[in-house]
C-alpha cells in the first residue's frame, strides 16, 4: 500500500511538471519583447535628407524675397498708399517694382540737376573770385596813388562820345535804309552793316568824334 501511494504521488508530480513546462512554453518571452522595443532609432534616408534640406532652402529664399519687397515698400515713398479705398489691400510685387524703378529714375534726374546746379555755382564762385582780385587791385592802386582819378571825365562826356558815334552812324543808316517793306528793310540793314560798319570805318568815326570832343574840352 505504501508503494502504491508513493507511485501515485510521483505520477501527480510528474504530470504537474509536464503541465507547467507546457504552460511556460506557451507564454511569450517578455525579455525578447523588451529587446525589440529598445531597438535603434529610425535612420533618415539620403533622399529624405535632400528633400528636407531643399524645403528649408526654399523657405529661406521665400522669406528673403518677402523681406526684400517689404523693405522696398517701406523705403520708397511712392509705395505708400495714397488711396484710402485700397488702403487695406497690399501692393502687388509688380507695382512695388515699378514704383521702385520710377523712384530710382527720379533720383537720377534730381542728381543730374543738382550736378548742373553745382557746376553753375562753381562758375559763379570762380567769377566772384576774379572780381574780388580785380577790386583788390583797384583798391590797392587807389591807396598807392590817392590823387589818381580826380581828373577823370564825367558821365556826360562819355555820353557825348557815344552820341557823336551814333549820330555819325545814323546819318549813313538813314541814307541807306528803305522801309517800304520788312523784307526790303532786312536786306538794306545787312547791306548797310557790311558797308558802313566795317572795323576800319568805325575806327575812323570814333577817331573823328574824339578829336572833335578834344577840341571842345581844351
Amino acid at each position: 500500500a505504501l508503494f502504491v501511494e508513493n507511485a501515485r504521488k510521483g505520477s501527480i508530480v510528474s504530470r504537474a511538471n509536464s503541465i507547467g513546462s507546457t504552460s511556460a512554453s506557451s507564454v511569450p518571452n517578455t525579455d525578447d519583447e523588451d529587446s525589440d522595443y529598445h531597438q535603434e532609432p529610425y535612420k533618415e534616408s539620403y533622399k529624405d535628407q535632400r528633400r528636407r534640406a531643399h524645403t528649408q532652402a526654399e523657405r529661406k529664399r521665400r522669406d528673403a524675397i518677402k523681406k526684400g519687397y517689404d523693405d522696398l515698400q517701406a523705403i520708397v515713398p511712392t509705395c505708400e498708399q495714397q488711396d484710402f479705398s485700397i488702403a487695406s489691400q497690399k501692393l502687388s510685387k509688380a507695382i512695388v517694382l515699378q514704383k521702385t524703378i520710377d523712384y530710382i529714375q527720379f533720383l537720377h534726374k534730381e542728381k543730374k540737376k543738382q550736378e548742373e546746379e553745382v557746376s553753375t555755382l562753381r562758375k559763379d564762385v570762380m567769377a566772384l573770385k576774379i572780381m574780388k582780385v580785380n577790386y583788390e587791385q583797384i583798391v590797392k592802386a587807389h591807396q598807392d596813388n590817392p590823387n589818381e582819378g580826380k581828373d577823370q571825365l564825367s558821365d556826360e562826356v562819355k555820353f557825348n562820345v557815344f552820341q557823336g558815334i551814333m549820330d555819325s552812324l545814323f546819318q549813313s543808316f538813314n541814307a541807306s535804309i528803305s522801309v517800304t517793306s520788312f523784307q526790303e528793310l532786312s536786306a538794306c540793314v545787312f547791306s548797310w552793316i557790311e558797308e558802313h560798319c566795317k572795323p576800319q570805318t568805325l575806327r575812323d568815326i570814333v577817331i573823328g568824334v574824339l578829336h572833335q570832343l578834344k577840341s571842345q574840352l581844351y
